[in-house]
């Protein structure tokens, strides 16, 4: 028995959707190529973070458990790509010991250039802030050796300029461990502690 040809009707319906098929692959090819084309001219490097200084004053934890204190810090944010500048809409700075915040500073927005490293000077205090039975015990202790192991975290909002486009908002955790810290008046050279940086 001879094959059977489809009706023309049919063949005609087919048309459109290979037409449409083939213009939807051939989007997502381009797509690809501006996307890796993007790439290969930007070339995106992570960001750095760093803590290059950090000094603690105005000390003082009553018998209660409470404490007051004033964490100096300096932070180095390095942004080494050549073509992507970024906005920071927020960033929020805080001081962790043995999980539990003891102090947080607010900054407010800055645009960082390309190839930049801007260096993020602030003091986070903290007013007579209740602390953890275990907490405190751990400050007495780190008080009598003159320097404590802190975290450093950093939660920023920010968006990428490349050219004259934005990009959508994106969050930065920024994690720096551990960060030991002198009391006030503090001796000898500062160790620089390193930061992982999440986007």
């Amino acid at each position: 028995m001879p094959p059977q040809s489809l009706p023309i009707a049919s063949r005609r319906r087919f048309r459109p959707l290979r037409c449409l098929a083939l213009t939807l692959l051939s989007l997502i090819i381009l797509v690809g190529l501006i996307i890796l084309i993007f790439y290969l001219i930007v070339r995106p490097s992570p960001i750095s973070y760093y803590v290059d200084d950090a000094h603690i004053r105005n000390y003082n934890l009553s018998s209660s458990g409470d404490l007051t204190a004033t964490f100096d810090l300096s932070l180095l944010a390095d942004n080494r790509n050549r073509h992507v500048s970024i906005y920071y809409d927020s960033l929020v700075v805080a001081i962790w010991y043995a999980d539990q915040m003891l102090a947080f500073r607010e900054l407010p927005p800055f645009h960082q250039p390309k190839r930049n490293a801007t260096r993020l000077v602030l003091s986070a205090a903290a007013m007579a802030t209740p602390l953890l039975g275990s907490v405190a015990d751990g400050l007495k202790h780190d008080r009598s050796a003159g320097q404590v192991a802190v975290e450093v975290r950093a939660r920023a909002k920010i968006r990428f300029k490349v050219g004259v486009a934005k990009t959508k908002h994106y969050v930065m955790r920024v994690y720096c461990a551990p960060v030991v810290v002198r009391f006030s008046p503090a001796t000898g050279m500062f160790q620089r502690a390193f930061c992982d940086v999440d986007v």
